[in-house]
C-alpha cells in the first residue's frame, strides 16, 4: 500500500468519527488506487466533514511518534 494507514487511525475513525468498516475499506482501496492520503480521500468523497477531517488530523498529529 502506498499510503500509510495505521491501526490507530482506523480505530479512531470507527470509535470517534463513527464510520463503518466498509466505508473505511473502500477509502483504503481508493486511497491506494489514487495515491491519495486516506483522510483527504474520505473528505473529498464526502465521507468526512471538514470538522471531522480536522479532528482526525488533530488526533494524528498528537499521536506522531
Amino acid at each position: 500500500m502506498n499510503n500509510y494507514v495505521s491501526k490507530e487511525m482506523i480505530i479512531f475513525l470507527i470509535n470517534e468519527i463513527g464510520l463503518d468498516e466498509s466505508s473505511i475499506e473502500l477509502g483504503i482501496k481508493l486511497s491506494s488506487k489514487n495515491n491519495t492520503p486516506l483522510p483527504i480521500l474520505l473528505w473529498s468523497y464526502g465521507i468526512l466533514t471538514i470538522e471531522e477531517l480536522d479532528k482526525l488530523y488533530s488526533f494524528l498529529f498528537q499521536n506522531i511518534e
